[in-house]
């Protein structure tokens, strides 16, 4: 477990790869209007994450089970994508009404952090204004659990019971550790049970993510073999922050300064 603990100089420089991701993030989703295109979300991030002299931790990063390199920088899932939406292969153009994942990682200095919101895209219904904002909420209660002595259990356990049956939960992604790499131990699901999982130590670095389907908990892989949809076709919200672990209050790194 100590092999998960990040040092201090290590978490200096993730405060800052995380104020530099959430400025790139906001102005991602700063942009999103009718008629945009998931092309143009993915050649802004290209060039704001160029412009500090950092790089997208995404991109060319084969992540477990892949069967090639992520294509692009950032994820952009569109309406029933959950995650890991290809922005710049047949890419889309945004129309009112949409809703849109946005979901990316920094590297800067050789260390990750990794944030994702959901953006409306104009008008959207309260149906799905409901789902942002529960997803957004689910997020904040999860971080809450976060300090040391607690467990991975506790985090997946205070969403579930956030979300209280409103909306499907993702279960078969989630939050992880991250810092030295894109993904690494522990797995932080959004469902589960107090007291069990993985005990958080002071300086591990996670990233929690809530995802929630306006339907069925239900998902399918697309034939790009990155996008995960939902299995009706309903919409699906994700945000996610990166966050620090103390013996306190948990520090949120990726958030907006």
């Amino acid at each position: 477990m100590k092999h998960l603990v990040k040092s201090s100089e290590d978490i200096e420089i993730l405060k800052e790869c995380g104020k530099r991701l959430a400025s790139v993030r906001n102005a991602l989703a700063a942009s999103i209007k009718p008629g945009v295109s998931t092309q143009d979300i993915e050649d802004l991030a290209n060039k704001l994450i160029a412009e500090k002299g950092d790089t997208a931790s995404f991109k060319n990063y084969t992540p477990q089970g892949a069967n090639r390199p992520f294509p692009a920088a950032v994820c952009v899932s569109v309406n029933d994508e959950i995650v890991h939406g290809i922005p710049n292969e047949d890419p889309k153009i945004l129309a009112e009404g949409d809703i849109v994942g946005i979901d990316l990682g920094v590297t800067h200095k050789g260390l990750i952090t990794d944030s994702a919101v959901t953006v409306p895209v104009g008008k959207i219904s309260e149906e799905i204004q409901e789902l942002l904002a529960v997803t957004k909420k689910a997020l904040a209660v999860g971080i809450r659990e976060v300090r040391a002595g607690n467990k991975t259990g506790d985090i997946g356990a205070a969403i579930e019971e956030f979300v209280a049956g409103r909306f499907g939960i993702v279960e078969e992604l989630g939050g992880h550790g991250v810092g030295w790499h894109v993904h690494e131990e522990p797995t932080i699901p959004n469902f589960g049970t107090r007291g069990t999982g993985t005990e958080l130590l002071s300086g591990m670095v996670i990233a929690i993510e809530p995802m929630l389907n306006l339907g069925s908990k239900d998902i399918i892989l697309a034939d790009d073999g990155y996008t995960f949809k939902t299995k009706d076709g309903k919409q699906s919200a994700h945000f996610e922050h990166t966050v620090l672990v103390t013996e306190g209050d948990p520090e949120i790194l990726t958030q907006s300064s």
